[in-house]
């Protein structure tokens, strides 16, 4: 679990911790050779790569394979997006130590209901989970690990279901009590103020992680600022410029009838083949083919 301590040395360093989003292989290399700290495995993502809702739908073991596949290849560490933990606690521990046994250095839970709806789904169920039941998933998921530097990283929803301030400090603390490593304070708000309200009333040592989707004005100095923040998480962007790009360019193609004219809108070949490794692969073919 190499990559696991050196994202709670991170945690221990100064500076904020920077992940990007992705759902394979390539994207992980991307973030790595952009100089991020990290990878966040997206749910999100991970759903919308199979052409389907960010809401339960794909199993467990898609979304460790597809984590697996990203931390494979890359040298910087990777955080799990793993939604409610795929049913009670007994489900969470068997999660945990098939995520482990992936290479992955934590694994974020949220507290609402199983199945979930994505959080920024405006018409979204937003059900909350009990505070005793998700508490006993937090429980769960630190003594089923293996490695103490795994993180178990507890996702608060209570913003998100608009529930209010109270009740997401008094969720906060609670799951930390329970064994949480860092705690996710999450807003589908547009105005970063309901995030730096939740921020500056934490008053626990536990480290905080954000996710400015929505409330995208509040700039990483302005977080490192605010004191408590130690990670913050850019989820799904890199999903979403590759779907901008891939739709402009399918539309020329359509338009001008043939690709004569894409050069300037597409990598060429040569750069995927480097992503791929390949001129190591063939380096080894030189040594070892005989």
């Amino acid at each position: 679990m190499e990559k696991a301590t050196k994202l709670k040395d991170l945690f221990k360093g100064p500076g904020l911790i920077r992940l990007v989003g992705a759902h394979n292989g390539i994207g992980a290399k991307l973030i790595e050779k952009a100089g991020f700290d990290g990878v966040w495995a997206s749910g999100l993502e991970i759903s919308a790569s199979y052409g389907i809702p960010d809401a339960s739908l794909i199993s467990m073991y898609q979304f460790v394979e597809a984590a697996r596949s990203m931390n494979e290849v890359i040298d910087i560490p990777l955080v799990a997006d793993c939604d409610t933990g795929y049913g009670n606690a007994i489900n969470v521990m068997y999660m945990v130590k098939r995520y482990e046994e992936a290479g992955i250095a934590a694994v974020v839970i949220e507290d609402k209901q199983f199945p979930k709806d994505n959080s920024l789904l405006a018409s979204g169920r937003q059900e909350l989970l009990r505070v005793e039941e998700f508490e006993g998933k937090i429980e769960a998921a630190k003594v089923a690990q293996r490695d103490s530097d795994f993180m178990v990283i507890a996702r608060i929803e209570a913003l998100i279901a608009g529930w209010g301030q109270e009740e997401a400090q008094m969720r906060a603390h609670r799951y930390v009590d329970a064994g949480a490593d860092a705690i996710l304070i999450h807003s589908k708000s547009k105005d970063p103020q309901e995030i730096i309200e939740f921020v500056t009333a934490w008053d626990r040592d536990i480290p905080l992680v954000l996710v400015p989707t929505t409330y995208s004005s509040l700039k990483e100095s302005e977080i490192h600022e605010l004191g408590k923040v130690k990670m913050v998480i850019y989820a799904n962007h890199g999903l979403r410029a590759s779907m901008k790009a891939m739709e402009t360019v399918f539309d020329k193609i359509k338009k001008d009838g043939g690709i004569y004219d894409l050069d300037e809108l597409i990598d060429p070949v040569d750069h995927v083949f480097d992503l791929q490794g390949v001129s190591q692969m063939k380096e080894n073919e030189r040594k070892f083919l005989r």
